[in-house]
Parts: C-alpha cells; sequence; structure tokens
C-alpha cells in the first residue's frame, strides 16, 4: 500500500545537487503498516523506515481556568478553555460535574474536527464571597479522561477608611469642642481594597441607633431626662448641615486610596426658655457611611445588614462663647470738653473651659480701644482700656462691635480653612462732650447784605472768643408778623422767632442758643405755594407709568376670572443639585414612600421623544445621583418554580431625580425572554415596575444575570435565581384512622377526611390509585382524581366500607402527573360489642 515515485540518476550526483523521492501511502484497511526505503549510495546501503498509521484524533485540553480574584457582586462571569485537535481525525469530548458550587458548562459534549479548536464556556456565579476550587472530569476520544481544575477567589468589595497620619484603620473621628458658627475639619483616607474599581458615595445616617445631637453627655440621667423635649426638638433638623464631606461622591480605582476632608460645623439647638444653657455645651455623636454607589437593596428591602459599606463615627462638641465685660456691657464715660480723652478699664474673661477666644474690636467713632485685638486663654482674662476722645461737640451713643474669630470653610476651596469672624457681641458706649460757651454780642441787621459780605453780614460769630466785633444777624418777631408765613404754617409757637436765610451760615440753627426759633424749610420749586394742588400732584405723577394721574384716585379694577389666564402645561420644577449636601440615610429610605414620587404602572415611553427627555435622558449622571435611582432588587429569587410553568416578578424602578431617565434592558436568556418592556422613560419623581418573566422546561438550579443602562451609559446588572422543580402534592397526614359515628349502627360507612397541599406555583394533576392486596380493599377516596390549584388545598373523603370479611387497613398511592408519588395509609377502627 506504499508507493516509491523517483527517478534515480545514472550518473552520479554532483557536490550542491539533490535526488527528490516521494513515498505515496494508499490504505486500504484500518491496520498499521510498516515498510522500508532502501537506498543505495555506491558501496552503502541506507535503510529508511517507513510507517502508515490509521487515521486517529489526538485532544488537548487546558488543565486549569483561573479567574483570579473577582468581586462578590451577584454578577454572572464567563471564561473559555480550548480543546484542541492535533490530529487527522475527528474527536469527541463529554464533560461531567458534581461538585457543590453551581458552574454553567456549555457545551457539555461534542465533536472536535481535525486541526481545530473547540470553545468550552465556564460560568460561575459571584453572589457570596467564597474560595472555588472545583474539578470537572473530560473524557477525550484517545486521550482518556482528563482533569481540570476550576479556580477562582470571590471576595468583598472593601472599602476602608485610613488615618492620614498613622494609615491605621479608623472608626472614628473626634473633631473637639468647637464653637458655635464656626469649623473644624479632619482629613482621611479612603481605600479601595479590592481588584475592581469602585463608585462611592457618602451617606450621613440621621437615624442611627446611639446617634446624639445636641446633648450634653456630661449631665447627670436626671437632667437629661428633664429635657427630652430637645430630644423632640431636633428629630426634624437637617443633619447635613452640620457635617461636610469633600468630596462625597467619587470613583476608586483598584486599590487607590483618596483623600477626603471631613467638615464639623455645630448648630445650636434652642431649649426651653426656662432652661439658662448659655453655658452648656452641646454634644454630637454622628454617623457617617461610605456605600458602593446604587447598591441599595437595604432600602428597597429594608434589611438593617449592608454588607458594600463602611462605617465611620463622628464626635464633637459646640460651645457657646463665652466672653464677659467688667465693666459691660454698658460703659458710660464722664462728661468731657472737646480736646479731652477720657479712659475706662474694661477687663475680659474667658469663661470657657475649653477653647481659648480670639476677639477684635472695630472702629467706632470718638472711641478707641486699646489693644484692638488679642486672644484670651480658657479660664484667663485681659485688660483692655476704652478711650473716649470727642472730635466734637454733643452726647454720642455707639454701639462697639466684637468681633470673634475663628474658621471656616473658604467657599471656592472647600478644603481650605479660612479665618473670619463667626459672632458678634455688644457693648454701648455713651459719651458726652460740652463746650466752655461765651456769649457774644450780635449787631442787628435789618436784612440787607451788602454784595461784599457773607450771608450772615459783615462777620460771622464762632463761638470761640477770639473774634471781639460784634457779628450782625437778621431776626423779626414771628408774633408781631404774618410776613413769608404760609397759611399752613399759622398755628406756630407764640414766642417762637423765624430764623431767616440770613440769619446765619446755613441757617441752621439759630443766632442765640437761648431763645426758641423755627426753621424756614428751602423751597424746590420756583413758585410752589401759588400752583392749585392738582397741578402740583399732575407734575409728580407725570411719567410714562402714572401718566399723570394719582394712583387709586376713583379708579377700580376690573375683575378677573380664572378663564382669562392661559392653561399652562405644569413642568416638573427642576431642583438644583447641591454638589456638598450629603445624602442622608433617611431620606435614601423615604424614596419611593415619598409622597411627591408618583407610581405609574404603565403608559410610558420607550423611548426619549419629547425635547426635555432627550435632554434630560443624555445626561451623565454623577455617582450621588445614581444613588438617588432605585433599581432592585439586585437578585430576583423565584424560589421553587415548577417547570412548564410560568412565573413573574417585580423588578422596581424609582427615579428620585428632577430629571427623566431612560433604563434600557438586555436580556439574552431563554428562561427570560417573556420580559417586557425592555425599554422605559421614567420622568421625575416617579416609581414604576418592570415584570420579569421566568418559565423553564430543565429541571435544577437557575442563576443568570442580566444587564440594563441608565441613560444608555450607565451599566449596572440582575440576578436571577430559581430552581426548577416537578410538580408536587403534599398529604395533611400520611395515616388516617376511621371510627365509626356515634348512634349509627354497626354496617354504616365510616367516613374521614385528608387534606392535599399544593405547595407549587403551577396546578398539579393528581389520581388516587389503590395498593390491592389478596383480599383487596375495603376503601376509597373523593374525588378518585382531579386537580389542585397553585398554593391551595383540597380536602378529599376516605370512606371504609364495612363487610363479611372487609380488611380493616388499606393504602392508596397519590400520584401526581409529572411529579411525586405519596402513600396513604388508612385504618379502620371496628370496634366489637360482646
Amino acid at each position: 500500500q506504499f508507493k516509491l515515485i523517483v527517478k534515480n540518476p545514472e550518473k552520479p550526483v554532483a557536490s550542491g545537487l539533490q535526488v527528490t523521492a516521494v513515498v505515496e501511502y494508499y490504505p486500504k484497511s484500518k491496520e498499521e503498516l510498516q515498510d522500508r526505503v532502501l537506498l543505495l549510495i555506491e558501496d552503502d546501503i541506507v535503510e529508511i523506515p517507513v510507517l502508515g498509521l490509521i487515521p486517529r484524533c489526538c485532544l488537548e485540553i487546558e488543565p486549569e481556568i483561573n479567574f483570579g480574584t473577582v468581586i462578590a457582586n451577584s454578577k454572572i462571569i464567563s471564561k473559555e478553555i480550548n480543546i484542541s485537535n492535533h490530529g487527522s481525525s475527528s474527536g469527541t469530548f463529554k464533560i461531567s460535574y458534581d461538585g457543590v458550587v453551581l458552574l454553567k458548562i456549555d457545551p457539555i459534549s461534542g465533536v472536535v474536527e481535525p486541526n481545530s479548536v473547540k470553545m468550552v464556556k465556564v460560568d460561575i456565579c459571584t453572589d457570596i464571597p467564597t474560595v472555588i476550587k472545583e474539578l470537572i472530569k473530560v473524557e477525550l476520544e484517545g486521550h482518556g479522561c482528563t482533569e481540570v481544575w476550576i479556580k477562582a477567589v470571590v471576595v468583598e468589595q472593601v472599602l476602608k477608611v485610613l488615618g492620614v497620619s498613622c494609615g491605621n484603620i479608623l472608626e472614628c473621628v473626634n473633631f473637639g469642642p468647637v464653637y458655635f458658627g464656626s469649623s473644624e475639619t479632619e482629613q482621611i483616607y479612603l481605600y479601595n481594597e479590592s481588584p475592581e474599581s469602585m463608585d462611592w458615595v457618602a451617606v450621613l445616617e440621621d437615624d442611627a441607633i446611639g446617634g446624639e445631637m445636641g446633648t450634653d453627655l456630661q449631665r447627670s440621667a436626671d437632667a437629661v431626662l428633664q429635657d427630652l423635649s430637645l430630644k423632640n426638638r431636633t428629630s426634624d433638623v437637617d443633619v447635613s448641615t452640620l457635617i461636610l464631606c469633600i468630596p462625597n461622591q467619587g470613583t476608586l480605582l483598584p486599590y487607590e486610596k483618596s483623600l477626603v476632608t471631613l467638615c464639623f460645623s455645630p448648630k445650636k439647638f434652642k431649649r426651653d426658655i426656662q432652661l439658662n444653657d448659655s453655658s452648656q455645651k452641646q454634644d454630637y455623636v454622628l454617623f457617617l457611611r461610605f456605600e458602593v454607589a446604587g447598591n441599595k437593596d437595604d432600602y428597597l428591602q429594608g434589611l438593617m445588614n449592608r454588607p458594600h459599606h463602611t462605617e465611620l463615627a463622628l464626635t464633637g462638641s459646640g460651645l457657646p462663647v463665652m466672653l464677659t465685660f467688667n465693666p459691660g456691657p454698658v460703659i458710660k464715660f464722664m462728661d468731657c470738653f472737646l480736646g479731652e480723652k477720657l479712659q475706662v478699664l474694661c477687663t475680659l474673661k474667658n469663661e470657657s473651659e475649653y477653647l481659648p477666644v480670639t476677639f477684635s474690636f472695630r472702629k467706632t467713632a470718638h472711641f478707641n480701644v486699646s489693644p484692638e485685638k488679642g486672644k484670651i486663654k480658657r479660664k484667663s482674662a485681659k485688660d483692655v482700656i476704652f478711650s473716649f476722645s470727642p472730635h466734637q461737640l454733643g452726647t454720642f451713643n455707639m454701639k462697639q462691635v466684637i468681633d470673634i474669630i475663628g474658621t471656616d470653610l473658604e467657599k471656592n476651596n472647600l478644603q481650605v480653612l479660612k479665618t473670619k469672624s463667626f459672632h458678634q457681641i455688644y457693648l454701648s458706649f455713651i459719651g458726652t462732650c460740652k463746650s466752655n460757651r461765651k456769649n457774644i454780642l450780635f449787631k442787628i441787621n435789618p436784612g440787607i447784605t451788602p454784595m461784599i459780605s457773607n450771608e450772615t453780614g459783615q462777620f460771622v460769630a464762632d463761638g470761640t472768643g477770639r473774634c471781639t466785633d460784634i457779628a450782625p444777624v437778621a431776626i423779626l418777631k414771628s408774633t408781631q408778623t404774618k410776613i413769608h408765613t404760609h397759611g399752613i404754617n399759622r398755628n406756630c409757637e407764640d414766642d417762637a422767632l423765624v430764623a431767616l436765610p440770613n440769619d446765619r451760615a446755613a441757617s441752621i440753627r439759630p443766632g442765640e442758643w437761648n431763645k426758641k426759633y423755627r426753621i424756614r424749610n428751602a423751597q424746590t420749586s420756583k413758585f410752589p405755594s401759588f400752583f392749585p394742588l392738582s397741578y402740583r400732584q399732575f407734575c409728580i405723577y407725570n411719567n410714562s407709568v402714572s401718566i399723570g394721574l394719582k394712583p387709586a384716585e376713583g379708579l377700580t379694577s376690573p375683575e378677573i376670572s380664572i378663564t382669562d389666564f392661559p392653561k399652562v402645561k405644569l413642568q416638573f420644577r427642576r431642583l438644583p443639585l447641591d454638589e456638598n449636601c450629603l445624602l442622608t440615610s433617611r431620606n435614601l429610605s423615604a424614596i419611593g414612600s415619598k409622597p411627591s414620587v408618583k407610581e405609574i404602572c404603565s403608559g410610558l415611553s420607550a423611548m426619549p421623544s419629547s425635547a426635555q427627555e432627550k435632554e434630560d435622558c443624555s445626561l451623565t449622571l454623577t455617582s450621588k445621583q445614581l444613588h438617588q435611582i432605585l433599581i432592585g432588587p439586585s437578585t430576583v429569587d423565584f424560589g421553587d418554580v415548577c417547570v412548564y410553568s410560568t412565573t413573574t416578578r417585580k423588578l422596581h424602578v424609582i427615579n428620585n431625580l428632577s430629571v427623566h431617565i431612560w433604563i434600557q434592558i438586555e436580556i439574552e436568556i431563554d428562561e427570560l425572554q417573556q420580559t417586557s418592556p425592555l425599554s422605559q422613560v421614567v420622568p421625575p419623581f416617579t416609581k414604576t415596575h418592570i415584570p420579569i418573566v421566568f418559565e423553564t422546561n430543565t429541571l435544577g438550579m437557575f442563576k443568570r444575570s442580566f444587564t440594563y443602562t441608565i441613560n444608555n451609559q450607565h451599566p449596572g446588572h440582575v440576578l436571577v435565581v430559581a430552581k426548577a422543580v416537578p410538580f408536587e402534592l403534599e398529604l395533611s397526614a400520611a395515616e388516617v384512622i376511621l371510627n365509626p359515628i356515634p348512634g349509627y349502627l354497626a354496617e354504616t360507612e365510616f367516613r374521614t377526611t385528608v387534606r392535599v397541599y399544593n405547595p407549587r406555583n403551577h396546578p398539579a394533576q393528581f389520581i388516587w390509585k389503590p395498593v390491592i392486596s389478596v383480599r383487596r380493599t375495603a376503601f376509597s377516596i373523593h374525588p378518585a382524581k382531579g386537580f389542585v390549584e397553585a398554593y391551595r388545598d383540597l380536602e378529599c373523603e376516605v370512606i371504609w366500607h364495612p363487610g363479611f370479611n372487609s380488611p380493616e387497613e388499606g393504602e392508596f398511592n397519590l400520584c401526581v402527573l409529572k411529579g411525586n408519588t405519596i402513600k396513604l395509609k388508612c385504618f379502620a377502627k371496628v370496634t366489637i360489642y360482646i
């Protein structure tokens, strides 16, 4: 079956040349052949073996599939393993697995063509943290049984809080005492100790057990019980105003650290009036939780365990500023003359036991403070000098502002503290400056002023005594004349004098201090008193709005009906999202139960249609915004489901944002193909649900996941779990005893009942089959066959027919179509009277 094709050379082969021979093999049967080719080289003979082998496969598979370290996020992950065929014939393989971990292997058998590779897909579910090391057996044709290991380490997604200086895990951050109105910051590290990226969100627990707001923890129990009204008063306080976390959301790469700044700004809660809390400090115990964004099964299911979060306790105390002044708060200086300076020594005492106080006096006219600023240690005092240096005559009652200096966050850079005034204290300074008065004789001016003189005449009286000339003034007895007096000013004091414009400079004060004057008002118009009142009103209201008419002057407003208003389509109010404000656990727990969240079960659009919907559904959402969208539960558990049946569970969708969102579901699983709708536009502040439909014809456990996207860019997934079981019925008892009915004859039938339960989700068809013995049976059951609806029960009557030689025992089999079989034993209790 071998053939040699060659042309032997007639002459010697020169150096560098070659002779080619071809050996062909034509097998005629499935047997291995062996022959030889003889090569004659001058006097030497070389034997070349020729083997003819049977065509066969040569299969090879990789010994291990290693998924590495993955996150326990209830996701189905896959890897492929290659089965290679290096032979010249097709080869078959078969995979078997009987381990405890649910592995999906596809395909479990098949044929590998010559010189080709077959891909086998292996799926594992990452629902719980565990170490997977499972063995599967692969039977390869021509190779026997081969073992392949499936390995994976499923770990929890861990987010740790570390100290900046020490690097250790932090459980509590103590801000210490802080003045009300000021702020104190601490920095921490967030560390993603996971092999995958993580989107995180900070949530302030305002309903945590052990939290305290504004309570003095050093007070006795009786004092706290007497002040329970404070607890009720602070229950409605926005806790997010006390703690600031910067940033409060973000993304951490695998094994990455990120710096986070925490800011504590205590707010003082008012107590009852009868409580003297001016010196009380208020303690705060709050809890800040760092969560994986999007993990909100706790709020949907109301669970207490939250596996994907890290909790950090925050403690601090709020203190009032206790700075006292002696003397104070009203400081009255003695009377002095112009040019003199009076001083008062004041002692500033810091009554606080915990914090120093930094003060700064603001500038005040006529008064000085030395030193103007300073710092007083706790339970210490400092002397300052208040000076009164008047620059003009008169009595001065000035409010002195004292700024208390502290720290607060910079508005433009919330990670930087700046110094500012957070509290003010007020003092009252009272001082009087008198003058040495001299009587000055004024020369009367009849009212005619020379052109070369000033308004008051030839000279001006300054009251200093340096001018000895007599200053002329113009005085007119108002009681003796009516000149320059308008009709509306006729009623004046009898002994008052009129100070004419020539009376003195600016005509604001009379020429003599000891006499009574009334000052004439300068007229703004040229001849105002001679025009009618209506014309003057016209001049006042002559503008483009009033058009010369006085408002409400005899005009009535028109009556407006509700039909006059145009119909306006209501739009959702777009609330600005404060990126610096923390989410709170109470607000997240209330999502879905808020009155503002409307439930819509049908009629939603499958795609964005309006301009507003298209704009909203193209937005890239932040981690904090995604955390306010609830899609879940993340694991839809159908429980026990009968094969050939259809079961539905709800996937809830709650949009707590002020914008539309677009949900798109991608399902490639045969068992979930009836799920609909797969695309919905959810309006703002709306909740809805998507029915997830499951059906299968294969018995056993089912674990698969499908994916969804929000706004076509934010992915998520849902795990579907079910156990496909056959139809099954249960009996209320495995044995029944039939007793005679009192008062009836012995020959009367004995009766009792047995109840049949259907614990499955599909109606079950049954039939009672008696077990016939040698003596036959005297028992019967009605109904003998029928249906039991899903999750319902049916009562069957068992009857014993007495008679000669009737057996007192019997047995039935309850046979369920495509389901289980249960035995029922029956006993008739016959009493024989002698």
